[in-house]
């Protein structure tokens, strides 16, 4: 296994399954010390348990993403028992079918839906964002912070309002703390596509075959596929990447 991460400090959100789950895994095999966040205090746990059963380091720290104070808090503890925070991947999020309300056009969604989508996919992001910003320019301005968007955050789909609008901003974020914080800190997003997680079972039962078929790769995205992906954007591998949006979708929008 690849060591190019080895010895960084590493912070995950939304760390309890999928995607974030996976990354946590594969950043603690090639070498970094973790501290793992979620919502779930006890999905924290789990995967902080997994990694060090895998012979790997981590912290479990629960936190709701929409508050500034555990937001700062997480980066406090984390600094606090590492002694520093060297990368990041803010990956906590809700997906449109958690928001729910069905298939509603833009004019039909509710209100409270719409907040949630962008309080958690675009605030919680921007407030992880802050916090680690100003730690990695407390240390010596040096750090990876990668973001959590989506394919739409870069094209539309109906029914998806308020999920679109968050991670539409999550691209702007990432560009314009990439331009501000470059080339100490760089920070790029990534895109995944379908991807095969608990979160997809609905879209899977409601389309079938029909999803597949819209992938040129012919399968969904597993969250190993978007984990390597988010490792490679933490390492020093990727030193010259700086505010791009990374699409690992199978070649959904290659068409």
């Amino acid at each position: 296994m690849s060591d190019e991460l080895d010895g960084k400090i590493v912070l995950i959100t939304g760390a309890a399954g999928g995607i974030g789950r996976a990354a946590a895994l594969l950043a603690a095999a090639r070498g970094a010390r973790l501290a793992v966040s979620d919502l779930s205090a006890e999905g924290a746990a789990e995967t902080a348990d997994q990694v060090i059963a895998a012979g790997g380091e981590a912290l479990a720290l629960p936190a709701d993403l929409r508050v500034r104070a555990e937001v700062d808090g997480i980066v406090a503890r984390t600094v606090e028992h590492y002694g520093r925070l060297d990368g990041a991947f803010n990956n906590a999020g809700v997906s449109g079918g958690q928001i729910g309300q069905g298939a509603h056009r833009v004019a039909e969604w509710d209100e409270d839906a719409f907040d949630l989508a962008i309080a958690v996919n675009l605030k919680a992001t921007w407030l992880c964002l802050r916090a680690e910003l100003e730690q990695m320019e407390k240390q010596d301005g040096v750090g990876s912070i990668v973001n959590t968007s989506s394919l739409a955050g870069i094209r539309g789909f109906r029914h998806t309002a308020g999920y679109s609008a968050g991670k539409h901003g999550v691209i702007g974020l990432t560009k314009t703390a990439a331009i501000e914080y470059a080339p100490k800190v760089r920070v790029n997003a990534v895109c995944p596509g379908y991807t095969d997680t608990a979160l997809m079972a609905e879209a899977k039962r409601l389309l079938g075959d029909a999803l597949y078929a819209r992938i040129p790769a012919g399968r969904l995205a597993q969250p190993e596929d978007i984990a390597r992906m988010a490792c490679w954007l933490l390492s020093d591998e990727s030193g010259y990447a700086v505010g791009g949006e990374f699409v690992v979708d199978g070649g959904y929008t290659a068409g």
